[in-house]
């Protein structure tokens, strides 16, 4: 038999006008695991727009320890601890308490020698970006780029802010605040959720990575952009630089993997050592101009936004 009882259906003024959100606008639904897909795209399309907005054609990445300071800082710390009675800085956690004022001591005095890197960041980004802001087109090339943060990414932002170019950095969330660097330019400074799509920012814009001294963050994008070279995943030709041959002779034996197999002798082509900011620059300005000017140097720009790479087979 049919159900003849009525349903329970809200009086029409119970409906508010516009209640309903629009999804785009549901911030619940946008904060789910539902709507990841979304936050995903947004961490890829709202970067290209303000690239495409800001005139971003290519980068220069710029890798390295977030705990490196300038050298005058890092002189102000030495200072602190050694003079009695002074201010000193916090002792690191878990250390006993007999040990916290040597090993601050020992850092203090690692950081100074290690604050050479930070004013050779500086000055190379410096140098770069005088030679770039002189090229001619419509876009901005080679712009020096950083992961955002403090250390040598501050010194890359610094030399090139200085330089009177633009200087991107591309921070991420963590739950310990990394904060961005005051000399990004405030156009170009973003923070990502997702690590791999900050990843593919630094690796999709660049034409060169200049690897300085850092830590694990820094040995993860080293090699994962040599990875994509060695694979030809990459559908253009990159610099890589290693800086600091004395650092990373300590910290890698690459020349042990060659020996045992695990890559070829031609794999040590992908990189190059430098020592100094002007071997640097040079190598730069040499693969750059090789790479990425001569064969492109009457072919006027087809768009005003970030170089789209072509699709690989």
């Amino acid at each position: 038999m049919p159900n003849n009882k009525t349903p329970n259906v809200p009086d029409e003024s119970q409906l508010v006008p516009h209640a309903a959100p629009l999804a785009y606008l549901n911030q619940d639904f946008l904060d789910s695991p539902d709507g990841r897909v979304l936050r995903i795209v947004a961490e890829y399309s709202e970067p290209l727009s303000r690239f495409r907005r800001e005139k971003i054609q290519d980068t220069v990445v710029f890798f390295g320890s977030a705990r490196f300071a300038s050298l005058s800082q890092a002189e102000e710390n030495l200072v602190m601890l050694e003079k009695p009675g002074s201010a000193a800085p916090m002792p690191p956690e878990n250390a006993p308490d007999g040990d916290a004022p040597d090993i601050m001591l020992k850092r203090a005095h690692a950081g100074v020698e290690m604050a050479r890197y930070y004013e050779d960041a500086r000055r190379l980004a410096h140098m770069l970006t005088d030679w770039t802001i002189t090229l001619p087109g419509k876009r901005h090339r080679f712009v020096v780029t950083s992961g955002g943060g403090p250390g040598i990414m501050e010194a890359a932002n610094r030399g090139a802010r200085e330089a009177g170019g633009k200087t991107i950095g591309l921070n991420i969330r963590l739950p310990f605040e990394q904060l961005p660097n005051r000399y990004i330019s405030p156009e170009l400074n973003f923070e990502f959720h997702y690590f791999f799509m900050r990843k593919y920012w630094f690796a999709y814009l660049s034409k060169a990575l200049v690897v300085f001294p850092g830590g694990f963050g820094t040995l993860d994008e080293l090699f994962e952009i040599l990875t994509l070279a060695q694979t030809r995943k990459l559908a253009k030709k990159i610099i890589v630089i290693i800086y600091g041959s004395e650092y990373w002779n300590r910290v890698l034996n690459l020349q042990a993997l060659v020996d045992s197999g695990a890559i070829s002798e031609e794999d040590k082509k992908l990189f190059i050592f430098a020592d100094t900011p002007e071997a640097a620059f040079e190598a730069l300005k040499e693969g750059l101009t090789r790479y990425h000017l001569d064969p492109y140097s009457v072919k006027a720009a087809a768009e005003e936004g970030p170089e789209i790479a072509k699709t690989l087979p």
